[in-house]
């Protein structure tokens, strides 16, 4: 990466920074993406194995199809191509796998694109709020980081790092682990965001699809869980 490829104003990277923190409002924090169920089920009982579940997801499945939406939001975005990001809205919309993953991915990125039209307006959010489909975080994140000059090797790797942060935060409550486990996870995690990232990075909507079949699985029966502490 070179110095001109980072070039961006330093207050792109302090909003890149507030959109995908923890406290942004973006309801995050309610939802587990299937990993509570993991936990009941008894699959994910300590830091190692929530590790392997999230590594998988990353690299195999719904994470996988994250970063290609985002990728492909943030080059329609790039190029100015408005009916190739509507496309790309629409199939982002249509690939949740369960009612869950739907409520989860539709609500969090509600809430992102309205704060964000509501304090850092920009013509993109309008278009993606103008079409007929619910919103995803991963396109809304990707269009408006885009329009921000953030460089695609830089955005990517953040929202993916994000995106897991915010499961390990929910295993962290759900296993039990403690804080430092927590960032142990996170650390050890790095270098699946890091595949996951360089995978997306050369992709299109052709290749997107998922053999992570276990996190679907655990979203269908979280559905029906008795007692639950996430809403997915």
């Amino acid at each position: 990466m070179t110095s001109e490829e980072l070039s961006c104003p330093p207050m792109s990277f302090l909003r890149l920074q507030s959109w995908l923190s923890p406290s942004f409002p973006n309801g995050a924090y309610s939802y587990s993406h299937g990993l509570e169920w993991a936990t009941e089920a008894g699959h994910v009982h300590d830091r190692t194995s929530l590790v392997d579940w999230l590594d998988a997801d990353l690299r195999y499945g719904s994470g996988r199809n994250e970063a290609v939406f985002f990728i492909e939001a943030y080059r329609c975005a790039i190029h100015n191509n408005a009916a190739k990001l509507m496309l790309v809205a629409e199939i982002a919309a249509a690939s949740r796998g369960t009612s869950e993953f739907a409520l989860e991915s539709s609500q969090q990125a509600t809430a992102c694109l309205n704060t964000l039209r509501r304090v850092w307006s920009d013509g993109i959010l309008d278009l993606i709020c103008e079409s007929q489909v619910q919103p995803v975080l991963a396109v809304v994140l990707g269009a408006r980081l885009a329009r921000e000059g953030i460089p695609a090797d830089v955005a990517l790797p953040a929202f993916l790092h994000s995106y897991v942060a915010n499961l390990v935060i929910a295993g962290v409550r759900l296993i039990p682990l403690g804080q430092t486990d927590g960032q142990l996870a996170i650390a050890e995690l790095e270098h699946a965001v890091l595949s996951a990232s360089a995978q997306g990075a050369c992709a299109t909507l052709d290749d997107l699809g998922s053999a992570g079949f276990m996190v679907e699985l655990a979203s269908i029966a979280h559905e029906t869980q008795y007692t639950r502490l996430f809403r997915s």
